[in-house]
């Protein structure tokens, strides 16, 4: 049996102010196995984009367990789950996240530099060129279209070679055409590079094309489903 690479027991996460406390997430069990597909759906204010950060280790949870490769986040604390983050897990987000001021292809290094790692230039021209983007290499974000900083930001998610991606509405900020070229990318790169994913997204579309679809509905999972992605 493939052993779990994400495992969440129980998981709640609790917002408490001095008058009042909120429930984000309400006993969660999921268990996401290695190379797999996931995707996370649900309405606004459901609760998937909380579950994602806990599940990452960007947050911990007010009760209950998770662990992340092996480990149990849940209770380490903020600079192991950095540490871990920095090494072994990548990050795609709808608001794509460059540096303004860095070429497509430094904003491609930069984990590398945040690592302390050395700057594997030949590795970040490759993802770059996996991406279409051989021609932009170095043009900044505001030389770039909506598209093609997505695609940077997927190019530079892959340079440390995580064992899992978490993408976060990654085609929120785009047109339906741009939308469908990046996920077949977002598709292909985790393919080739045998990465798990953990999708978050409102797109029931999307959401089909991995491997289970879990649905989030007041803080709990509503329902799970097998996907259609051949």
């Amino acid at each position: 049996m493939q052993p779990s690479i994400i495992s969440a027991k129980c998981v709640s996460k609790v917002i408490s102010n001095k008058r009042e406390s909120l429930t984000i997430l309400n006993e969660i069990d999921i268990d996401v196995k290695e190379g797999e597909t996931i995707a996370i759906v649900g309405t606004s204010g459901a609760g998937k984009s909380t579950l994602m950060t806990l599940l990452a280790g960007l947050d911990t949870p007010t009760s209950g367990s998770i662990e992340l490769l092996g480990e149990q986040i849940s209770s380490m604390s903020d600079d192991e789950r950095a540490s871990l983050r920095a090494n072994k897990i990548g990050f795609v987000f709808q608001s794509f996240l460059l540096v303004p001021t860095l070429s497509a292809l430094e904003n491609v290094t930069l984990p590398c530099l945040l690592n302390g790692d050395e700057v594997d230039e030949s590795r970040a021209k490759q993802l770059l060129e996996q991406v279409g983007l051989t021609n932009r290499l170095e043009h900044t974000p505001s030389q770039l279209s909506g598209g093609e900083q997505q695609r940077v930001a997927l190019a530079r998610a892959f340079m440390i070679k995580p064992k899992i991606l978490f993408a976060d509405e990654p085609t929120g900020n785009l047109d339906q055409n741009t939308a469908s070229t990046v996920v077949e990318l977002l598709f292909d790169l985790n393919k080739r590079h045998g990465t798990t994913l953990v999708l978050v997204t409102h797109d029931l579309s999307l959401a089909k094309q991995c491997d289970r679809t879990i649905y989030l509905q007041s803080g709990q999972v509503e329902a799970e489903e097998v996907g259609e992605r051949e």
